[in-house]
């Protein structure tokens, strides 16, 4: 199953923060519980000197701190990871673990911990992955400028099906623009069911605020939403065009991407909204935000 099937799930399309967990994690995305086949994400929460043991069970899965820094024991090996202050301070070290196995991780100051993970068909070996491996790339132009911090993406690292990236957007921009698809099996696109999760840089006066469109793509795949995310927040998309994520002025936007799908070849292929796919034509008149990169593999408080 990797169509969006209403009578089987029980979250989204718009999943706010604290409205799925368990007695383990803090946010609980599922196959099954969002009614696909593959895509899926958690998010664990530890205090000061808090350990969590899980099984992966069918799913591979990256163990990416949001904020902290960990011990993570898998397959009899252990990696110490930095971490980051924030996902707004700095590009972060990780580890890959495989399915069917059982995972400790550890945090001697406390931490938040996301695992996007896939259904996989093979069993890879746990691995690490340095922050200073990650391919940090600028992606398009003028107010649609963002940073991708392409963690385990095809191009650079290896995976089963899980692809996931994360994204950076400074305030005011958008991004994931033009709006794009990727949910049919043919040339030039592959099908990924597809996760969002947010975190939004705080102001002054406190939370900040974000906005996520996603909407039809054809007959039977009726999806609109045009939603205020804040931190914490996750949009599922099965199907359909997605984009922009709009960072409003004065806050910073960063999501998480967690994407895998039925196609038997590992790749991020998308189509644009004809509609809208003129505007990276418009691209080559002008530069990058020069805000961008808005984080690096040096630590910086904000």
């Amino acid at each position: 199953m990797s169509e969006l099937a209403s009578e089987t799930r029980t979250v989204g399309p718009v999943v706010r923060r604290g409205e799925t967990g368990d007695d383990t994690f803090s946010l609980v995305i599922t196959p099954e519980n969002a009614g696909w086949g593959y895509s899926s994400l958690r998010v664990l929460e530890l205090p000061s000197g808090g350990t969590a043991t899980f099984g992966t069970g069918e799913d591979e899965m990256v163990v990416l701190p949001l904020s902290g820094s960990c011990t993570v024991e898998s397959d009899g090996e252990r990696f110490e990871v930095a971490g980051r202050e924030t996902v707004f301070s700095r590009v972060t070290d990780f580890v890959y673990v495989p399915r069917d196995a059982q995972v400790t991780v550890s945090s001697a100051a406390g931490g938040r911990f996301a695992l996007p993970g896939a259904r996989a068909t093979r069993r890879l070996t746990a691995r690490y992955g340095p922050a200073d491996g990650v391919s940090v790339e600028l992606r398009g132009a003028g107010q649609a400028s963002r940073q991708v911090n392409n963690f385990c993406n095809p191009e650079t690292f290896d995976a089963d099906k899980l692809i996931a990236v994360e994204v950076l957007t400074p305030a005011a921009n958008w991004s994931s623009y033009p709006p794009h698809k990727h949910d049919e099996e043919r040339a030039g696109e592959a099908r990924l069911e597809e996760v969002y999760y947010f975190e939004v840089a705080p102001g002054p006066a406190g939370e900040g605020i974000a906005y996520q469109r996603v909407y039809t793509s054809g007959p039977g795949r009726e999806i609109d939403v045009c939603a205020e995310v804040r931190s914490g927040d996750t949009v599922l998309i099965p199907h359909g065009w997605h984009g922009p994520s709009m960072a409003v002025p004065g806050y910073d936007l960063y999501y998480l991407n967690v994407m895998a799908g039925p196609s038997p070849e590992r790749a991020w292929l998308i189509c644009d909204d004809p509609a809208h796919a003129w505007i990276r034509g418009t691209w080559d008149e002008q530069e990058i935000d020069p805000r961008l990169p808005l984080t690096t593999t040096e630590e910086r408080s904000r």
